[in-house]
């Protein structure tokens, strides 16, 4: 097992009606950019009790709304400068991961001369950020409980990560309640999106790390067993609970402490939303299996037939390569059944631009667990039309 250091530093509050922690923001001062994608908070009541708290703790708040699904290097320039321009003392998200996202990095580009971008390409120049807390609506991304966010540069087609322990939220609020209203395409996706964090620390180079193993079996078996019943039941609670504290467990390090490579199918499917604004989990959930397909050897068969064995329940009687194989058929089968799309063709996506992307994303994938080249990436997607 590989050398770690232990830190998860986001405080949780979790579970009905602990939105009234929020006035725990009141620590960082009176002044706070609220964060938020298309509105939907307003419609489902989330943004009145928001404001009602923010209001009753004599803290005032400037919006920076209308956050994209890929949130865009120019809506955190927006941000940094209404929070230059009002001496904003704290960045609070309502939302899933694109806004929660948004608002670290805007958080970082408040404290920064120079171009917002600047910090993504390179996160060792976040030397100072504002305190970020987050209200989270959506169990997908997990960004509520790490250090790392996602921005689209759709000028340079690049959608990139930018990291830094300043980006860990101070707290985050998770009440399962909040995610009732989600529709059933981003129920889905979300679903795909954790299995898909977990996938990429569970098919790791290092043999010897049994517990995380276990750990994300564990994930993975919750995402099964809830993700269906959460779209069938959109108001159960005992499903949007587990969903929702499955997103934050699969990403928050827990899980890879100690057998941490390189993501592949991320780096596949970022390079795609960078040109086509495509749906996270949605192109996940098509790269994911013809992924496996391509990855899938003798050197890595053992570890598919215990991924079948564990997380599937395919009998151990049947031969390696069959449960293998059997292990990959019922992750297509799964995305399927959940109503998530199959080939790139229908998120909008052609053949025109493949051989670009393939031979950009190469770069990324020379450490993974099994190396990728530009040829490879170019199979997997032309598999994936």
């Amino acid at each position: 097992m590989q050398n770690f250091d232990y830190s998860i530093p986001t405080k949780i509050y979790f579970g009905k009606g602990q939105i009234e922690k929020l006035s725990n923001i009141a620590q960082f001062g009176k002044r706070v950019l609220l964060v938020y994608g298309g509105g939907s908070i307003k419609k489902n009541g989330i943004f009145d009790r928001v404001t009602e708290i923010l209001g009753e703790n004599g803290i005032e708040y400037f919006e920076l709304s209308g956050v994209e699904p890929n949130p865009r290097v120019e809506t955190v320039e927006r941000g940094a400068d209404i929070c230059r321009k009002n001496n904003i003392d704290a960045v609070l998200a309502v939302g899933g991961g694109s806004a929660i996202d948004c608002a670290k990095v805007v958080a970082a580009a408040a404290k920064y001369d120079g171009p917002a971008w600047d910090l993504v390409l390179d996160g060792t120049k976040i030397k100072e950020a504002l305190p970020i807390t987050a209200v989270l609506t959506i169990a997908a991304t997990g960004s509520e409980m790490e250090g790392y966010a996602v921005i689209t540069n759709f000028e340079t087609n690049e959608k990139l990560d930018a990291a830094s322990e300043l980006l860990n939220p101070a707290f985050s609020i998770l009440d399962p309640t909040y995610t009732y209203s989600v529709s059933r395409r981003q129920t889905a996706s979300g679903t795909a999106d954790i299995m898909s964090h977990v996938l990429e620390v569970y098919f790791t180079k290092e043999k010897d790390a049994f517990l995380q193993a276990r750990l994300c079996e564990a994930v993975l078996k919750t995402c099964i067993q809830y993700g269906p019943i959460a779209l069938e039941e959109p108001e159960n609670y005992e499903a949007r609970a587990n969903l929702m504290w499955a997103g934050s467990l699969a990403i928050n390090g827990l899980l890879s402490y100690g057998s941490d490579v390189p993501w592949s199918v991320h780096p596949l499917q970022h390079i795609l939303a960078a040109y086509y604004d495509i749906t996270h989990g949605e192109g996940l959930a098509i790269l994911t299996p013809i992924w496996m397909e391509k990855v899938l050897s003798d050197e890595t068969m053992e570890k598919f037939a215990e991924y079948g064995r564990n997380v599937w329940g395919i009998s151990p009687h049947k031969e390696t390569e069959e449960i293998a194989r059997l292990s990959i058929e019922k992750t297509r089968a799964f995305f399927d059944a959940m109503g998530l799309p199959k080939t790139l063709r229908e998120v909008g996506i052609g053949e025109e631009k493949l051989a670009e992307m393939a031979q950009r994303v190469e770069k990324d994938l020379t450490d993974t667990y099994v190396p990728l080249t530009a040829a490879d990436v170019l199979e997997i997607y032309k598999k994936a039309l």
